[in-house]
């Protein structure tokens, strides 16, 4: 008999291994569990078409409702699973009930980093991870003129637009000296800052929020050097952490997410994990632990084809993107680090290619409205070719990286 698959974490990233065990013939029994009370669904939106009121929540599900019957996966939501008994092969739910399990997937993504601040329970406050969050916020967003926004990373960079294309008047508090320095870096970070600052966003940087002040609601923003930051609400976007307890408390080893190998696989038998959830063994990139949409519906389908017995690694040269008023920035690879940055185009025309060398190997390359879809199944684009390249780890020229006669494609298939 086909192995019982149980899943825990209606996440993306599970429900995507759920659905890709019957598209590639798996016919046993699959259990997918989710502490959310909603069907698996996308979270990128929340910060931009569906906050914004622009697109539906139906429209965000991984799969509608009927997908999930007609495919005989058994959906158990709003109902947290508690514990794992690795010797015993069941997982323990908060209602009592032991569900047995051959193989397990647990994609139980994150959860909200601590905000630790004074005032940070008052009405008006809010963190953005689920759409009850986002619910709540476009409930507030109604009665709203001014909103400080904390931190700029990708929520907060993408949330801050939101609200300044809704007509509010936004304030970013964050500690770099640009929107998203700490993944891109401060020249492009600092093209970044200067979109938002065109669109109205005030940008209130290398700054730290100390208190939120109010009698029964959020009426200011307090900042260690001292700006007090009238509003009428909060989103704060200070960053997640994987959601390990379950399996750590299993015995599972965890370091910044669960440890998986190139299969997906945890240190306990039979147990894997995909997406946010996951400290991973990339075969390029070495450890790393990644908090996109692209991450997670690829490990998800790696998960599905794992527990298959599958043996390919999960070598996915990681791709993710963001949505900033009209413009729109993709990114490809995986850079900690670099030495060197090279522009293909001109950062103040916003239409560039960038690259992150170190010793000559390109290691990531973003692209601010251009270079088209790095997983286009054709290959055409800039962004296609730049994948060819961080995947085949040759070093390149810098000056032909720059150079916009040089076709990138020859470039990729260069040897030296």
């Amino acid at each position: 008999m086909a192995p019982r698959i149980v899943i825990v974490g209606a996440s993306l990233a599970g429900a995507t291994a759920a659905a890709t065990l019957r598209e590639e013939g798996y016919d046993g029994d699959i259990r997918l569990i989710g502490a959310e009370p909603e069907l698996p669904y996308n979270r990128p939106p929340l910060s931009k078409g569906y906050l914004r009121q622009q697109e539906r929540f139906e429209d965000q599900l991984v799969k509608p409702a009927a997908f999930y019957a007609e495919q005989r996966i058994e959906l158990t939501l709003g109902v947290r699973a508690t514990a794992i008994d690795a010797a015993q092969r069941a997982v323990v739910l908060q209602t009592g009930e032991r569900v047995a399990y051959d193989r397990l997937l647990v994609t139980t993504g994150s959860r909200h980093r601590p905000l630790s601040v004074p005032g940070a329970s008052l009405a008006g406050v809010f963190q953005l991870r689920t759409v009850e969050e986002c619910d709540r916020i476009r409930a507030a967003i109604r009665r709203a003129r001014r909103a400080v926004v904390v931190g700029l990373g990708f929520i907060g960079s993408e949330v801050s637009a939101s609200l300044r294309q809704l007509g509010l008047e936004v304030a970013a508090v964050a500690g770099g000296r640009a929107p998203l320095a700490r993944v891109l870096g401060d020249e492009v970070g600092r093209v970044l800052g200067e979109i938002h600052r065109e669109k109205g966003v005030e940008l209130v940087m290398e700054d730290a929020v100390v208190a939120f002040e109010g009698a029964d609601r959020v009426e200011r923003v307090r900042t260690r050097q001292g700006r007090i930051l009238e509003c009428d609400l909060v989103v704060a976007g200070i960053g997640i952490v994987p959601d390990t307890e379950l399996l750590a408390s299993a015995g599972a080893e965890v370091e910044d997410g669960v440890l998986v190998d190139a299969r997906c696989r945890t240190s306990l038998p039979e147990v894997f994990a995909a997406g946010d959830v996951t400290n991973h063994l990339h075969p390029i990139f070495g450890r790393l632990r990644v908090e996109h949409w692209n991450n997670a519906y690829r490990q998800g389908q790696a998960a599905a084809r794992s527990l298959r017995g599958g043996t390919e690694p999960y070598d996915y040269v990681h791709t993710f993107w963001s949505d900033q008023y009209e413009h729109v920035l993709e990114y490809v690879g995986f850079a900690r680090t670099w030495d060197r940055l090279v522009f293909r185009g001109r950062p103040e025309r916003r239409e560039f290619l960038a690259f992150y060398l170190r010793d000559g190997v390109p290691q990531a390359v973003v692209g601010l409205n251009r270079g088209g879809d790095p997983e286009d199944p054709a290959g055409n684009g800039e962004l296609a070719a730049a994948v060819s390249m961080i995947r085949r780890r040759v070093p390149l020229d810098p000056a032909k990286l720059a150079d916009e006669d040089v076709d990138l494609h020859h470039l990729s298939v260069a040897t030296t």
